[in-house]
């Protein structure tokens, strides 16, 4: 089987998180060294304990679009915060957005449900037309239905991750769901991003374990949108072309 090779990487952070160890300077020039081509920053969001302020997403588009031959994504990783599938930032933030993370976390108003609750919530977010990835889904403390999720995620031509940091430093307990949704993913014939959730700069681009559970399940090229820039361009094109068809933009 020939070897999923990644052009981009969509999930990373800053020192602007709280949590973060490397500047933007810094993860460019990784990711240049690393051989890739795009990367996304995407801190969390107003949710997240310790992380940015508004006025750090107001202010996001003075991040270069280029550093050391890279291509810079401006985003976040809103955070889910109950069961209608609600994000804690608002629409006009969103809408400002290259691209637009969002997923389950600790200590955000989502603690304790039920796996009816979390895969319900999870589909509203498939709805939302901002959102354009569900990350890290194989985190054992939300589980959901996949075959549900997984289905609602297509018919929405939206993506999962598949994230290196779940199969290695957090989020223990999350390579066994990562490979069941991963061959769900297979059988319907959906779509994935592979990223490396990196906090410091030499995290960055480093996905092997991901794409290793990605082939070993059966995923293929065709499968993860990050493995062209071209492929990660139209992705986000279809979805800004569906907002500005269907929804009256904020002012």
């Amino acid at each position: 089987m020939i070897s999923i090779k990644l052009e981009a990487d969509l999930h990373m952070h800053t020192i602007a998180c709280g949590h973060g160890f490397s500047t933007v300077k810094e993860m460019a020039e990784a990711a240049a060294h690393a051989g890739l081509k795009m990367i996304a920053i995407t801190e969390h969001g107003l949710a997240m304990p310790g992380g940015p302020h508004a006025y750090f997403y107001e202010s996001l588009q003075r991040i270069p679009s280029v550093l050391f031959g890279v291509e810079i994504l401006k985003g976040v990783e809103a955070n889910i915060i109950n069961v209608h599938g609600c994000l804690d930032m608002s629409d006009k933030f969103l809408n400002n957005m290259d691209i637009v993370l969002a997923g389950f976390h600790a200590g955000t108003g989502v603690d304790g449900l039920t796996i009816d609750d979390y895969t319900a919530a999870m589909i509203a977010v498939l709805r939302n037309p901002y959102v354009h990835v569900l990350v890290h889904p194989g985190n054992p403390a939300f589980p959901v239905d996949f075959d549900k999720v997984i289905l609602a995620a297509k018919e929405r031509q939206k993506v999962f991750e598949i994230n290196n940091s779940s199969l290695s430093t957090s989020r223990l307990g999350s390579a066994a769901r990562c490979s069941y949704f991963s061959r769900l993913i297979k059988k319907y014939n959906a779509n994935v991003v592979i990223n490396s959730d990196a906090h410091i700069f030499d995290e960055v681009g480093k996905c092997k374990v991901a794409v290793h559970l990605a082939m070993e399940n059966g995923l293929e090229d065709k499968h993860v949108i990050n493995t062209s820039v071209e492929k990660v361009k139209d992705y986000l094109y279809l979805h800004k072309k569906k907002l500005q068809q269907n929804l009256i933009l904020p002012a």
